[in-house]
């Protein structure tokens, strides 16, 4: 949720309603949410695992996963690649919307995700 120029309450289209729904599962800790403890993937807590191949093998699986269990019936999955550099970890996700087959390519920034969008 934000403002817009204003100041009343912005309206996103639905490309960026499936962006932010993928930054929810990508960005919530599991037991976090009261009413759904398993959701999300747990990427957050991974960043002071220290940077490994390992380590970004254990994200793909666990993004790849948490994003098709939770989001499978609003888009399509087609790759998931995890860079790991020191403290961040950067996830590229691309996705299709089913409904309309429109593709998306978003990158997301553990670094970059406390500060906003």
């Amino acid at each position: 949720m934000h403002l817009d120029a204003s100041g009343a309450t912005a309206a996103t289209d639905r490309a960026g309603w499936l962006r932010d729904l993928v930054a929810q599962v990508l960005f919530t800790a599991p037991g976090e949410r009261v009413h759904r403890p398993e959701l999300g993937s747990g990427l957050l807590q991974l960043t002071f695992a220290g940077a490994s191949p390992e380590l970004a093998s254990t994200v793909q699986f666990l993004v790849q996963g948490s994003l098709q269990q939770w989001l499978s019936h609003l888009i399509d999955i087609e790759s998931v690649q995890v860079d790991v550099e020191d403290a961040q970890v950067t996830v590229q996700v691309v996705y299709a919307e089913r409904r309309t087959g429109q593709r998306f390519a978003e990158a997301f920034q553990t670094s970059t995700f406390g500060a906003g969008p």
